[in-house]
């Protein structure tokens, strides 16, 4: 075949941090299933500075750019490589894919299955423990006659019935608790001593079964194909196979609205398989819901993260864990542990963002199309304060595909900044909480209600939408962000790739906003966290941007979490405010007056948020949703959160592989796909009576 012809060229090979990357000559041999590289082409006919075997190998296009992509053999060595450009990227995938196929499938032929046997540990095994090696035995026997008996020739080999594979999930379950079991008592080792938990054979051991229970998974799932190819051949159109995966209980809520009931599965936690079933009776749909403010309550949680005595204890966890990674590795697919979780999900984070409501209610009030632009630009500085909670970097839940978040916020209209250059308002925390709660006594003229919505609307790549309102003033934002997460070394860094818009409809002004990335820093010590990058404020209609810079701290001398920026005029390129201080401290603002404002953001008040209680919400809003995580981490209990934290994942992943095996599309609920990026389905602009979205300027 023409497809199979070897073809060579030069190619950029990425080596490590120091070196960087290197223009090597690369050649595939489709004869011997082999990708080789030399110096340069003048020294083919020398030994090969590097080959790779294709069989069993993945190629994978990268999503950083146009021009990379890796190959991934099966012996766990990565070639990272760089085309030239986009034509020769898909042309050497393309042929790579194609040897790789060619080889795989060799592999598998001339590997028929095995005859059925009795398959015995306990002769390759020690003398030292015979119960544990009967065990092991009985165990495998039973596990690996499963599906290899050869029948007698010329006899149709039967399709595997469904019982079948409920029998072998089971007994892959009853693996994988062993291996959970095998991983905690090696983790429960001291780490000095004569048998440490970072013993080189351990971890090798850890890091062999984790694989093969991986490869295992992976093997039952091309069964699950199989059987859903042979099957659908035979059964009606529109028949709905649902006994892939029957002892793994799935939510219906990733069935987009079917109703379908599995058993919970036997060996798992009553709290973990209630976590999976939802076994409460609810009508799941992806419409979208109407969330009344009247009934939410004040919010009473206050979880406030802990010190690091637990990471100190966890040291094993995170070295095992650094072991693993590579510089530039995506972490997107990395499962973290649990000690390092916050009590939160990312979607109540980003609510945490509009914790100052009347600062955001205040930019509409601005007089002129500049004094909007600063109100925005110090609301915009002043919400990341209290969207960390505290110093640490601890790291919120990873949001599972349709997970909701909602809130609101009432905030006194005698609190909202009006004049020009007024005063934030300065009670205290505790003030402010009777404050809060004085409200309930007041009617509703005397206050703003701000609402705010946010959905996970992709898990790959994970992205988030939110949507905050307040109607009275006619204002809204949404936003919708990307988070791609890397290994730095000894940091971690996110970057937050997205776009926001905060319309004015009183002024007709639409603005665009990007956010910073963050860090975490010294993850083998007290790891703390930092933000870094330019972000970009505009309003077309108006003239007026901002540019800040979030200043990460040098490697010698500096301060910490520094920020500056500047409002200009661009068609005067006149500056008008220059802003300088800490994001997390004391922001200055200097106007083109002379005049100068400080802004304490730890004297900054802070109203609660308002929310559901858990009863009354869905079983997909963020708290209920990780409820018994959060519960678990409260307690201090860390294996019990991980078991809580896996019943999720585990969902997720199942639900994910049926909808691509079944080619069923997710239906988002609250927001809708345009471009590039999502947009809430009923926004403020699209519902207001278009007399009053519209004023004419006369500034």
């Amino acid at each position: 075949s023409d497809h199979m012809e070897n073809i060579y060229g030069y190619l950029m090979k990425y080596t490590n941090l120091v070196t960087g990357w290197q223009y090597r000559f690369f050649v595939l041999n489709n004869d011997a299933g082999l990708l080789e590289y030399f110096v340069n082409e003048q020294s083919r006919h020398l030994k090969p500075r590097g080959t790779l075997q294709l069989a069993g190998a993945v190629i994978s296009p990268s999503d950083e750019d146009s021009h990379t992509f890796t190959v991934n053999a099966a012996s766990g060595e990565q070639y990272k490589l760089r085309a030239t450009d986009a034509k020769e990227r898909q042309h050497w995938v393309s042929r790579l894919q194609i040897c790789t196929q060619h080889h795989t499938e060799a592999i598998g032929k001339n590997n028929p299955p095995l005859k059925s046997r009795s398959f015995s540990l306990a002769s390759q095994g020690s003398a030292n423990s015979p119960g544990v090696q009967r065990r092991l035995s009985q165990n495998a026997v039973s596990f690996f006659n499963v599906g290899h008996h050869r029948l007698p020739t010329g006899k149709r080999v039967p399709i595997m019935q469904p019982d079948h594979l409920v029998d072998v999930r089971e007994m892959m379950s009853q693996a994988e608790g062993q291996q959970r079991d095998l991983i905690r008592s090696i983790e429960c080792l001291p780490v000095s001593g004569h048998l440490t938990s970072l013993d080189q054979d351990l971890l090798m051991l850890k890091a062999t079964s984790m694989a093969t229970m991986n490869c295992l998974n992976d093997c039952f799932h091309i069964l699950q194909l199989q059987h859903a190819s042979q099957q659908k051949g035979s059964l009606p159109a529109g028949t709905t196979i649902s006994w892939l995966e029957p002892k793994i209980s799935l939510a219906n809520h990733f069935k987009n609205g079917a109703a379908q009931n599995f058993p919970a599965e036997v060996n798992k936690p009553a709290s973990v398989r209630e976590e999976q079933s939802i076994a409460e009776p609810c009508h799941l749909t992806r419409e979208p819901e109407e969330i009344n403010p009247d009934e939410e309550l004040e919010d009473t949680c206050d979880d406030k993260e802990d010190d690091l005595g637990a990471v100190e204890e966890q040291r094993s966890v995170i070295l095992h864990l650094l072991s693993q990674l590579k510089l530039g590795m995506d972490l997107t697919r990395v499962v973290l542990p649990t000690f390092i979780l916050e009590k939160r999900s990312l979607l109540e984070m980003y609510a945490d963002f509009m914790s100052h409501p009347g600062l955001f209610i205040a930019i509409t009030n601005g007089a002129t199309p500049e004094e909007r632009m600063i109100r925005f630009v110090e609301y915009y500085l002043t919400s990341f304060h209290e969207g960390r909670k505290g110093a640490i970097a601890k790291k919120p839940y990873n949001p599972i595909i349709g997970e909701t978040f909602h809130c609101s916020w009432r905030m006194p209209k005698s609190e909202v900044p009006t004049e020009a250059g007024s005063s934030f308002s300065a009670h205290s925390p505790s003030e402010q909480v009777i404050l809060s709660k004085d409200l309930e006594g007041q009617t509703e003229l005397d206050y703003y209600t701000v609402k705010f919505v946010a959905e996970q609307v992709s898990h790959h790549p994970p992205v988030s939408g939110f949507y905050a309102e307040c109607v009275e003033r006619k204002m809204c934002v949404s936003a919708h962000v990307w988070t791609k997460s890397k290994f730095l070394g000894m940091s971690i860094g996110v970057t937050m790739v997205g776009e926001g818009l905060l319309s004015l409809l009183e002024h007709g002004e639409e603005y665009t906003f990007s956010l910073p990335c963050a860090y975490a820093r010294s993850i083998l010590t007290v790891p703390w966290v930092e933000l870094g990058g330019k972000v970009n404020i505009n309003c077309a209609k108006t003239g007026y941007s901002a540019s800040i810079n979030f200043h990460t701290k040098p490697f010698y001398g500096g301060k910490l979490h520094r920020v500056t920026g500047e409002v200009k005029q661009n068609m005067t390129n006149t500056v008008v405010c220059r802003v300088q201080g800490e994001w997390n401290n004391v922001l200055e603002f200097t106007y083109n007056n002379g005049e100068t404002k400080y802004v304490d953001l730890t004297k900054l008040s802070v109203t609660r948020k308002r929310v559901r209680p858990l009863e009354k919400q869905g079983p997909f809003e963020s708290r209920r949703l990780w409820q018994h995580v959060t519960e678990s981490l409260r307690d201090g209990d860390i294996d019990k959160a991980t078991e809580h934290k896996r019943a999720l994942e585990e969902q997720q992943r199942n639900e994910e592989r049926l909808r691509a095996e079944t080619e069923t599309p997710w239906c988002t609920k609250y927001f809708l796909k345009e471009g590039d990026g999502w947009v809430y389905h009923k926004p403020l602009w699209k519902t207001a009576p278009a007399a009053q979205t519209q004023q004419t300027d006369t500034n």
